[in-house]
């Protein structure tokens, strides 16, 4: 073989493997694209319901699923990492998590937000836009094991994709946040 024959098979070799790379990237962009869609509905109508910005857990959700890719998004609904039980042995023989199961995408951001509403520090944060104090308190207050590596995370998945713009409507937040229902429990009221 010659060198010509081997410098073009080279060339070709590099410009597949360049187009396969492409377009991976490009089923990455839009796999994020259509999480962004179809959560961020979710994350502002819980902003408005809690005073939790939707940046804080839109962001979280996007890091810990893999904007909807992992295992535990996929088979668990579980967008946030949370530990609690699953019966994925029943649904994949063999296989075990020690991740919560939730019945739907959404019944996983509604639990997110309830466990955050149940945090000691909850009252004096309700309703602050800023991001970095949030993932600052949940950091002091174990969400992660990863510690300031997991909110140099959370922060560059909120900036990349400026998810800190969705937190502009909380300043137009009602009175009516504070009668929001959290998932099981009770309201002051009595009711259910």
């Amino acid at each position: 073989m010659g060198i010509s024959t081997f410098f073009k098979r080279t060339v070709w070799l590099c410009a597949v493997l360049l187009l396969l790379m492409l377009s991976n990237v490009g089923f990455a962009q839009q796999s994020t694209n259509n999480y962004l869609e179809k959560f961020k509905p979710v994350s502002i109508e819980l902003m408005q319901e809690t005073g939790i910005p939707a940046s804080v857990i839109l962001g979280i959700a996007m890091l810990e699923s893999g904007t909807g890719t992992s295992r535990n998004a996929k088979l668990l609904h579980n967008h946030f990492g949370i530990v609690g039980k699953n019966n994925l042995s029943q649904i994949k023989p063999g296989r075990r998590s020690v991740y919560k199961q939730y019945v739907s995408d959404v019944a996983s951001y509604e639990h997110f937000v309830a466990l955050l509403a149940s945090k000691k520090w909850f009252g004096e944060m309700k309703g602050n836009p800023q991001f970095s104090t949030w993932l600052t308190k949940m950091n002091h207050s174990g969400y992660s094991s990863a510690g300031h590596e997991w909110i140099r995370r959370v922060t560059n998945v909120i900036n990349r994709y400026k998810l800190y713009q969705l937190d502009a409507s909380m300043d137009s937040m009602t009175t009516e946040s504070s009668k929001w229902l959290t998932v099981g429990m009770q309201d002051s009221s009595g009711g259910q």
